[in-house]
């Protein structure tokens, strides 16, 4: 196992009972100081994951490594791993120094210790001076901070937060992000981020594993998942997108709505069906006679930096823009966009045959 590694998980699966497993067959690895998210629709097996990483549940099958040892039978507490749970799990009658510091009373630490681990982790999450004040006192983001100080504290090696903005208001969580992303980096620690949010993953991850019924439809990092979707499950739910049926006439020519357009793809047989992606932030509105396609308005809602236009084609394909042009419903347009624009994703493909015809590129 190479040194940065330090976790991996090798075919596991999680069953329980007779249940259809939770996670099959997953594989991947995580490396030493970056910041990973989990990411996927509820159910998709990404708070499972973390339950495995953290010892709360041991895997039916397969192994799970840590700096390459195998811990499928350590217990949590002999993990060098700390939680911070969605609903905070903080001491309601304990003050904040003392949530902050119950694990290392556990340790048995010296009292000097104590006080100046907890002073450090509070000054690390921006807490200097509130050690006194009590857990009902404290607004939301706050308790998430009391929260993160006490995993730090403990001086892990990897934090595992599951969905620990989901509380949050939409002002607060785009703040918490910031400060999330920057901790990671100031602590220099491994940090795995499970959400359902794919903005949130897009803006905080180093890595972004995005599952889907148990197993994981792509990894990689947010620019290369975003850019190159690797199935439709995945270019729809990171961001939004025009998906559209097609075919690859030859390398770097696809066809799609009735019209050949030149793309930067290659790889694929001659004239094989394939799934068009366009992102909607691609589209750009022209006069109708200047388009590649052209479109009538449907509707358009004004989303503060941007309109979201829904058009539609001669052939009924829906088309979302989005744009800081302003056009009317029933407005007659042209859409306009670059080669490198066209995303052609190929039918069924997996993450191993996608990334080996990318190296043959």
């Amino acid at each position: 196992m190479k040194d940065n590694i330090i976790i991996r998980f090798e075919h596991v699966t999680k069953q329980y009972d007779n249940d259809p497993p939770v996670l099959k067959d997953v594989s991947f690895e995580i490396e030493r100081g970056k910041f990973y998210t989990l990411l996927g629709p509820s159910g998709c097996g990404k708070t499972t994951i973390l339950r495995l990483i953290a010892g709360f549940i041991e895997p039916s099958q397969g192994n799970i490594y840590f700096n390459g040892k195998i811990i499928n039978h350590v217990p949590a507490n002999k993990r060098q791993v700390n939680t911070v749970f969605q609903d905070y799990a903080l001491f309601p009658h304990l003050n904040v120094f003392e949530n902050v510091a119950f694990g290392l009373r556990i340790k048995k630490m010296k009292k000097a210790e104590i006080t100046e681990k907890v002073k450090e982790a509070l000054r690390f999450v921006n807490l200097e001076g509130y050690e006194n004040r009590e857990i009902r006192e404290m607004s939301g983001g706050q308790r998430q901070r009391v929260a993160i100080a006490r995993a730090i504290v403990n001086e892990p090696e990897v934090i595992l937060l599951d969905e620990p903005l989901s509380a949050l208001d939409l002002k607060l969580r785009t703040e918490m992000q910031y400060e999330l992303r920057e901790l990671q980096r100031r602590l220099g620690i491994t940090f795995i981020f499970v959400t359902h949010d794919q903005e949130e993953a897009l803006a905080m991850s180093d890595e972004i594993f995005v599952l889907n019924n148990g197993k994981i439809e792509q990894s990689g990092t947010p620019t290369d998942i975003y850019d190159e979707p690797i199935n439709r499950f995945v270019a729809d739910f990171i961001g939004e997108s025009n998906i559209v049926s097609g075919k690859m006439i030859k390398d770097y020519v696809v066809e799609f709505v009735g019209k050949t357009f030149d793309c930067v793809d290659k790889g694929f047989n001659p004239n094989e069906s394939v799934e068009i992606v366009i992102r909607p932030e691609d589209l750009e509105i022209t006069a109708k006679d200047q388009g590649k396609l052209q479109v009538r308005v449907d509707s358009l809602l004004f989303r503060g930096v941007h309109y979201e236009i829904i058009c539609y084609d001669q052939d009924g394909n829906e088309w979302l823009v989005h744009s800081t042009k302003k056009v009317k419903v029933g407005d007659e347009i042209g859409l306009h966009f670059d080669p490198e624009a066209i995303h052609v994703m190929r039918l069924g493909e997996t993450e191993e045959e996608f990334d080996k015809r990318l190296e043959n590129y």
